[in-house]
């Protein structure tokens, strides 16, 4: 990839929500990504950085310590700060399209229940989404690969439902454990997804810079009488997923 100049650059700052610091962290993580740096290898230092970006020396020093966080670079006093290691691979999370493939890909995620502080957020549900049931048991949960943090789920499950299998519903994917119930009919499930950005409160849950992109989900499954007996909106960390779709269906022929 060609090496943008300073000046596009700043000009591409400017135009951004993400704050400078990020947005310098996000370039030198390229550069580590491309092989600019190799590991072992002596970086810029702050006064070339500071003077390259065209930004303070504490918007360098922030985004040093991102990529610090990261295990990407360490600093050594007297000596400069050099290349540990390479960021993990990006777009490693396919987001799935049908529901077998759904299920199956969540069947062994563990996900960590969070406290609900107050009253647990009203319900996403449009009219031709499904009825609503009598009542819900809301779980708020984080998905993590490592010891990092790569989505936020927030559920709302028919209690009748959840009153089924508590124990199983709270500590396994709420989706796999819905789609192993025997009794349960589906008549229809549905998932849309959207391109955003991280709030304050996002951007800490998902350990992520305030604007980061993000990939938001919301899927609603309803039963055979019409009521939403699943209701999730999910926010994943946008430089983890990817779509991949087949834009043929099964026996289509293209014309000659």
């Amino acid at each position: 990839m060609t090496k943008r100049t300073s000046s596009e650059l700043i000009e591409t700052y400017e135009r951004s929500l993400s704050p400078l610091y990020a947005q310098v962290a996000a370039v030198l993580r390229q550069r580590i990504t491309e092989g600019q740096w190799r590991p072992g290898e002596r970086i810029s230092t702050l006064e070339e950085l500071e003077k390259e970006f065209g930004v303070a020396r504490v918007t360098v020093r922030q985004a040093m310590d991102l990529l610090e966080k990261d295990g990407l670079i360490r600093r050594y006093q007297g000596r400069g700060t050099f290349v540990t290691g390479t960021p993990p691979a990006r777009h490693w999370l396919p987001l799935a399209t049908d529901w077998d493939t759904l299920v199956s890909s969540i069947k062994d995620n563990v996900p960590k229940q969070l406290p609900v502080e107050g009253p647990p957020p009203a319900l996403s549900l449009d009219l031709a989404e499904g009825a609503q049931a009598a009542d819900y048991v809301f779980l708020n949960s984080l998905q993590t690969r490592g010891d990092k943090p790569y989505a936020y789920a927030q559920v709302h499950l028919a209690r009748e439902v959840f009153d089924r299998s508590p124990r199983r519903f709270r500590t396994q994917a709420a989706l796999f454990v819905l789609s192993t119930l025997d009794d349960i009919k589906i008549k229809h499930a549905h998932q849309t997804f959207v391109i955003g950005t991280a709030d304050i409160n996002i951007a800490k849950k998902l350990d992520i810079a305030l604007n980061s992109p993000t990939a938001e989900a919301h899927c609603v499954v309803v039963d055979d009488s019409g009521v939403a007996i699943y209701v999730a909106d999910i926010i994943y960390r946008g430089e983890c997923v990817k779509f991949d779709i087949n834009l043929l269906n099964t026996g289509h022929k293209l014309k000659p």
